[in-house]
């Protein structure tokens, strides 16, 4: 019964994909628009089967994925830390809870500029970049999940003698714990999104910066074959998250 309640869903999904491709494969034939601004299907194919043979797509791919771990596991050990650390005083909860939200409305964009003056142009100031800002959805996400658990749970664990580790261990974190893993998904895609808009902005090396070249450069057929593998990376590393997601939940 669960797998058939999916199908409606993955019908609706695969009848858009197909939309998509097939309105791409009438436009490029009937040059409805500029093939400068959707290229043919027959090109971005040509352009990225050229692309896989060479190292400089391999390295990129590389530079890009090493770029987005290195950015991610910094933003899950500061953002549960801090969200930690601030739910252990009902005070600072109340205090720096709004400050971290009001911190996260501010688009970080408008501070890359001093990434890029801090640490360069090269994959560190992308590191940093995904890290600040996926660090504040965990963060956010762990303070409402350790700030939401119940009070008489906690009372309760300590009435039995548990030690504050085994308090931590057995109730507060399992009970915070599906709050926490929303945020870590949420903040995965923003390190992703946030690394590769970095890349296209300022670097030296990655697919966003081989994405901006080709624009730069007027080759649409490998800009389009580029961003193919963005879309089909995010869409594998969707279906990969979730399927970690559902199987951490107990699903």
């Amino acid at each position: 019964m669960k797998d058939s309640s999916h199908l409606p869903a993955r019908a609706i999904q695969l009848g858009f994909l197909v939309v998509v491709m097939g309105s791409w494969f009438v436009i490029g034939r009937t040059g409805a628009i500029s093939p400068l601004f959707v290229p043919p299907m027959e090109a971005v194919w040509l352009a990225f089967s050229r692309l896989v043979q060479t190292d400089q797509f391999w390295s990129a791919v590389r530079t890009t994925l090493m770029t987005i771990s290195e950015a991610y596991g910094i933003a899950i050990i500061l953002g549960i830390l801090a969200g930690y650390l601030v739910t252990r005083s009902r005070f600072l909860t109340q205090v720096l809870e709004p400050v971290v939200s009001g911190l996260f409305s501010i688009p970080i964009t408008l501070f890359f500029p001093l990434f890029i003056l801090l640490f360069g142009i090269g994959p560190a100031s992308k590191i940093a970049y995904g890290a600040a800002y996926g660090f504040f959805p965990i963060a956010l996400n762990t303070i409402a999940g350790f700030a939401g658990v119940n009070s008489n749970h906690l009372n309760a664990a300590r009435s039995m003698g548990f030690s504050s580790f085994g308090t931590f261990r057995h109730v507060l974190f399992p009970a915070a714990f599906p709050v926490i893993l929303t945020g870590l998904r949420i903040g995965f895609f923003i390190c992703f999104a946030s690394v590769l808009g970095g890349e296209t902005i300022s670097s030296v090396s990655g697919v966003g910066r081989n994405i901006a070249l080709a624009a730069e450069l007027m080759e649409p057929a490998r800009m389009y074959a580029w961003i193919v593998v963005v879309v089909a990376t995010a869409l594998a590393l969707n279906t990969l998250v979730s399927g970690i997601e559902n199987r951490m939940r107990g699903h």
